[in-house]
């Protein structure tokens, strides 16, 4: 098979395995204690439901959350898969290479699939060389900066936001303050946060607020917003302007194992304040103009990553300025949220036939917190109501709706973007309405 799909799994079905959390753990600083640790790793093993997507179809699926199996069963008759074999609940507490370490009859059966495998990232656990050299070197906001400023002279419609490493946190404090005292919106990054972690939009009154810039950095520790050591940039802030069409948006690619990099798309990005939320993906998603521009800059972006010894899935995440330009800000070498929604438009535009529009909701708020089966049940009451609007409605992660700040994560499918907000408003009402269902019980 060519294209993406043949450099990512060959065309056929594949072992999926949900390490989200050991991807992130390896760029952990110091300085995080165990229960920051605990909660970052019971949110990674959330996202990790997600696996169920990782390739247009699953044959093998390795979760670290324990998921009931008619949830499966339901995605693979919506998406005509064939029969999925399920390992869930493998690492409560722990990741998945700690938990395959006392499982060698799953690793084993894993190798011995016969299908390919494919996992959210790479770890020190799958192979210590140049694929993850490049990983944890282009995975740094900073050296992503670097790359960014050496390529964008080539490419018209491109402007790489200004960048400064203070080398220190009292000197990023200072320069947090002098830019505020110009007026000036600042983008704080942590070199590898990860889905809006560890990046936050300072403005010039919350800094004064805040009572400087050293007050600032430390209220922001302590809502674990940025970690409590390690590097800070700054980046210019880009104003997309009020009446901007589009955002965020953000290109994928594969780059396969010769190293050629074949093009996937570009997808629209809905991201609250510094947090990714989804991701529409599918025919008028991006403008044309934006994603041609897109897609010219990101792969050149993939032609470098390639010849760096990188071989796999990525993207480039930009934001618009008020010229409508496009201003890259990270890669992300590592299966992506707006992947999945790329997975399932190949898999519906497959069976069901072309035009699919996708758009993932990936933690859509309920109004009560609901054990699985009532989740389930409050989908099956909405998924007739979606399909009357022309739009299927696929659950990606249900395990988060007992939590505290109870969730859900969905994907829409649809004929165009007018069916797809339609659902996401019905959806929206409807979990809001949980709340009062819920209070009139008590």
């Amino acid at each position: 098979m060519d294209g993406w799909v043949g450099a990512w799994t060959g065309g056929r079905a594949a072992v999926h395995i949900g390490n989200v959390a050991d991807f992130n753990a390896q760029f952990f600083v110091p300085g995080m204690d165990a229960a920051q640790r605990a909660r970052r790793l019971r949110q990674a093993h959330h996202y990790a439901c997600l696996a169920a997507c990782y390739s247009p179809e699953p044959a093998l699926l390795v979760l670290p959350a324990e998921v009931d199996r008619e949830w499966i069963d339901r995605l693979a008759r919506e998406l005509a898969w064939g029969p999925v074999e399920l390992h869930s609940g493998v690492a409560v507490g722990r990741t998945v290479a700690e938990a395959l370490a006392d499982r060698p009859a799953l690793a084993a059966r894993i190798a011995d699939s016969g299908h390919p495998v494919v996992r959210w990232g790479r770890t020190p656990e799958d192979e210590d060389g140049p694929e993850l050299a490049a990983v944890r070197r282009y995975e740094s906001k900073a050296a992503a900066h670097e790359l960014f400023a050496a390529l964008a002279p080539g490419h018209p419609g491109i402007t790489v936001p200004a960048q400064e490493r203070p080398g220190g946190r009292r000197r990023a404090a200072r320069r947090l303050t002098a830019r505020a005292a110009r007026g000036l919106t600042t983008v704080l990054k942590s070199p590898h946060g990860v889905g809006g972690y560890g990046t936050i939009v300072v403005e010039p009154a919350e800094l004064f607020a805040a009572g400087g810039g050293g007050a600032l950095l430390r209220r922001l520790v302590r809502s674990e917003i940025l970690p409590s050591q390690g590097e800070l940039l700054l980046e210019e802030y880009v104003d997309a302007g009020p009446a901007a069409r589009l955002r965020d948006l953000t290109y994928d690619a594969v780059i396969g194992p010769d190293g050629t990099v074949h093009p996937v798309g570009a997808g629209a990005m809905e991201v609250a304040g510094t947090r990714y939320q989804g991701a529409t993906v599918g025919p008028g998603a991006v403008p044309r103009a934006a994603a041609e521009t897109a897609r010219g800059f990101a792969l050149a972006v993939g032609e470098r990553l390639a010849a760096d010894g990188y071989r796999g899935w990525y993207d480039v995440d930009f934001v618009t300025d008020r010229q409508r330009r496009l201003a890259p800000t990270e890669i992300n070498l590592r299966l992506t949220g707006p992947a999945i929604a790329f997975m399932l438009r190949e898999r519906l535009d497959r069976v069901r036939g072309h035009g699919h529009l996708v758009r993932t909701l990936d933690a859509m708020p309920l109004g009560a917190r609901l054990a699985p089966e009532a989740l389930y049940d409050h989908l099956d009451r909405l998924r007739p109501r979606c399909a009357r609007l022309g739009v299927t409605l696929l659950p990606l992660i249900p395990t988060a709706g007992h939590d505290p700040e109870p969730a859900v994560g969905l994907a829409l499918a649809g004929p165009d973007a007018e069916a797809l907000d339609a659902a996401q408003a019905l959806l929206t009402a409807a979990n809001h309405a949980l709340t009062g269902m819920f209070e009139a019980l008590r």
